[in-house]
Parts: structure tokens; C-alpha cells; sequence
């Protein structure tokens, strides 16, 4: 009929043009500063656009040959010097217009983070503060609105930190060999939270389940009593590996 709208079809799917990816790495690393019972996260402060001058998640875009697990390593190397840290690969986050580059891209290029979470102890982490105009530790429930959606990779991977603490031997890949039970007992309560359990407690159902080795050395420190060095043992914690720990 004359004068009548006509409405346009979308073109269906599976006609449509592949679409053109880039690939990032992102990292959301973590420390533990078990002096001032406070979890904290690494953020760079960005020198360019889009997002100039926002604090954001240490990332960058996978160079040629590269695979993304060298990606995140090279990440790692290029913000701190440390010796014991655990690193995994935590989700890819590619939703349509994450990057504000996306719009602005003639050829239709989507960027793809492809994210992963970093665990070591505070006071083994030496930042490097080489070209860099701003680095620093942020303790995690301070931090500021984030560039791109580093926000919701931040909350990803805290969610995935506090579930891995309660199945899988994560804490002992990021402690000395030779450790306390009180080292121990820190950085969980500074993950989880003071509430998750008292140190009694703690104590007794942790040496329960037998995959901790008392060296047999003890260590002072300050006025109090010397306190017993252990190790991790991991086949004693092989059969526990796929349960939650009842201790957490």
C-alpha cells in the first residue's frame, strides 16, 4: 500500500561476514600482603587512547608466533621480579563493543581478552618501575572505574582465587619451601577474610588431612614461641585434589 514503512530484514547469520579478530592478553595479578591482611592487585596506568590516563589490568596484544601463555608470562616479566608465583588462565572475555577501538576500525576489527590470573606473595614482588610512569599496588576493594571492562576480569578473577584456596594447592605454589602454619594461616585470611576460620581451628583440621610434612626446624619470631617450619607434600594431597578442603 502507498505510504506504508517498509521494514528491513536483517541479513541472517550465517551470511554474514566472518568476523576480524585481535587478541590481547590481560592479567589480573595478585598479592598477598599478609603484614597488613590486605589482597592487592597490580594496575598500570595507561599512556594512550582509548582509556588515556585510566588505571587498567596489565595487558597486551599477542605478537606473531607468540602463544598466549608467553603472552601473559612476558606481561608478568615485564611489571615484577619474582620467584614463586602461580599463574592460570582464567576466561576470554570478546563481547561486540568491549573495545571503544571497534567502532572506530574501518576493516570491522573485534579485540578479544584473552585473560589470566597471577598469584604471588607481596613481599617477594619487586615492581618494575623501568619507562613506567605509573605502577602500583591497589588493595582490591579500593579499586578505581578501570579502562575497558577490566573491572568485570577483576571481579572474575577474584571470584576464581577464593574458589581455587578451597580445592587446590595454590597457597604452597606462592609460599617459601619451609613455611609456618601461621604464613599459611595469613594468606588465606587475607583472601577469605578474617571469618572463614579461627587459627585453632585452622591448625588442627589442616594437619588432619595430612599433607604437610613438619621439617623438624623451628623458626623465632618476635617475643614468641618458636614456631614449626613444614612443607607441602603433594602426594599425600593427590587423593584430596578434586575435594573441597574442609578446613577453608
Amino acid at each position: 500500500m502507498p505510504g506504508r514503512s517498509q521494514k528491513k530484514i536483517p541479513t541472517p547469520l550465517n551470511q554474514q561476514p566472518l568476523a576480524d579478530f585481535k587478541v590481547g592478553v590481560d592479567n589480573v595479578i595478585f598479592s598477598v600482603d599478609t603484614v597488613q591482611n590486605r589482597l592487592l592487585v597490580l594496575l598500570v596506568m595507561r599512556q594512550q587512547e582509548p582509556f588515556l590516563n585510566y588505571w587498567s589490568l596489565p595487558g597486551t596484544l599477542v605478537r606473531p608466533g607468540e602463544s598466549l601463555e608467553d603472552a601473559a608470562y612476558r606481561i608478568m616479566a615485564e611489571k615484577i621480579k619474582v620467584n614463586n608465583l602461580y599463574l592460570e588462565q582464567l576466561y576470554t572475555f570478546g563481547g561486540p563493543n568491549r573495545d571503544p577501538r571497534e567502532a572506530i576500525d574501518s576493516y570491522g576489527v573485534r579485540y578479544l581478552s584473552v585473560s589470566y590470573f597471577a598469584l604471588v606473595r607481596f613481599e617477594e614482588a619487586e615492581l618494575i618501575a623501568d619507562r613506567m610512569t605509573g605502577i602500583a599496588w591497589y588493595p582490591v576493594k579500593e579499586v578505581p572505574q578501570l579502562a575497558f571492562d577490566h573491572n568485570e576480569i577483576l571481579a572474575y578473577g577474584h571470584r576464581r582465587l577464593r574458589n581455587k584456596l578451597e580445592y587446590s594447592p595454590v597457597a604452597f605454589e606462592v609460599l617459601p619451601e619451609m613455611f609456618t602454619l601461621n604464613d599459611l594461616y595469613q594468606l588465606y585470611a587475607t583472601v577469605l577474610g578474617d571469618n572463614f576460620s579461627d587459627y585453632s581451628n585452622f591448625r588442627a583440621r589442616l594437619l588432619k588431612l595430612g599433607f604437610l610434612c613438619d621439617t623438624g626446624i623451628k623458626v623465632s619470631r618476635g617475643a614468641g614461641r618458636p614456631a614449626s617450619l613444614y612443607k607441602f607434600d603433594a602426594e599425600a594431597f593427590a587423593p584430596l585434589k578434586d575435594k573441597p578442603l574442609v578446613f577453608i
